[in-house]
């Protein structure tokens, strides 16, 4: 269990995908062109296997913004995509209806 205090320093946002490329050194990552808010940022994805460029362009996703960033397999990783796992299927985290992004998910 954590506290709310420990909740609190996760720092979830909206952020829209404005391109999806295949990483160079992993066929089941897919690295990321995010807006969020003013900001762009780079995230990687292993989500390649469950969504085609086409389906995530244009998506307002759930990231976590405050991240350390990390190298994944040689490209840096600026925050990170929240999905679930439904069985064998991988579903990312979007908003139902139009959003902003940079928007703090609360």
């Amino acid at each position: 269990m954590i506290t709310i205090d420990d909740f609190r320093k996760v720092e979830l946002r909206t952020a829209e995908v404005i391109s999806a490329e295949p990483h160079p050194n992993a066929d089941r990552l897919w690295v990321l062109k995010l807006r969020l808010g003013t900001e762009e940022r780079q995230i990687v994805a292993g989500i390649r296997g469950h969504y085609e460029a086409a389906d995530l362009v244009g998506k307002t996703i759930v990231v976590v913004a405050n991240l350390q960033p990390a190298m994944l397999r040689g490209v840096e990783s600026q925050g990170m995509l929240l999905a679930v796992r439904d069985g064998d299927r991988v579903v990312a985290l979007t908003t139902d209806r139009p959003a902003g992004s940079g928007l703090p998910v609360s």
